[in-house]
């Protein structure tokens, strides 16, 4: 017997129900993430920097392009395999976007004297500017999150915090081609 099988057939419904709702709002926060904060996220942008290059840059990077410029900024100066394996990018993805970022003038490259294979990764001028307003606009971020997480008590937060933990193990792929079990019936035996 799963573990299914032991909750009553009310409880069942409910948990059904609360977990229909809980995609739904993950829906929606994921699409409030990407349209209307991404609107105010622009103006923040364009009232704390004072180069409206860097405001288009903003906009026409996508997230994983500031992880590796930020990755750069941070490490620098940085070879693709460490930004690859400190912040869980695909190599591939590293080597495709700092050709970009390259090209934007954003980053430099230079390969070490006596190791003309392994490349370094610097910041231009133009890079550090776009990467202190990201990490400026990230810890505004971060306060505000954690503004937002003091609404609620310790217990709601631990059962939080065991939730999305669990969601980072989780393959919901191979979850999801799991039979669904079935409660069990009272007075069919």
């Amino acid at each position: 017997m799963s573990e299914a099988d032991h909750i009553p057939r009310d409880n069942h419904d409910e948990i059904t129900e609360l977990s229909v709702r809980i995609l739904a709002l993950l829906g929606q926060v994921t699409e409030r993430f990407d349209s209307d904060e991404n609107e105010s996220s622009w103006q923040w942008f364009a009232q704390h920097s004072s180069n409206q290059r860097i405001v288009d840059l903003m906009r026409e990077s996508t997230a994983t392009t500031l992880r590796v410029l930020d990755a750069i900024g941070r490490l620098e100066p940085a070879n693709g395999i460490t930004i690859s394996e400190q912040f869980h990018i695909p190599k591939g993805t590293v080597s495709k976007i700092t050709r970009r970022l390259i090209a934007k003038d954003l980053i430099t490259q230079e390969a070490l004297p006596k190791n003309k294979k392994e490349i370094l990764f610097r910041l231009t001028p133009l890079g550090k500017e776009l990467f202190e307003v990201h990490r400026a606009f990230d810890e505004q971020m971060e306060r505000g999150f954690l503004s937002f997480l003091q609404h609620y008590n310790a217990d709601e937060l631990r059962l939080l915090t065991r939730v999305l933990h669990d969601a980072t193990e989780a393959s919901f792929l191979t979850l999801g081609l799991q039979a669904p079990s079935q409660p069990e019936k009272k007075g069919d035996d």
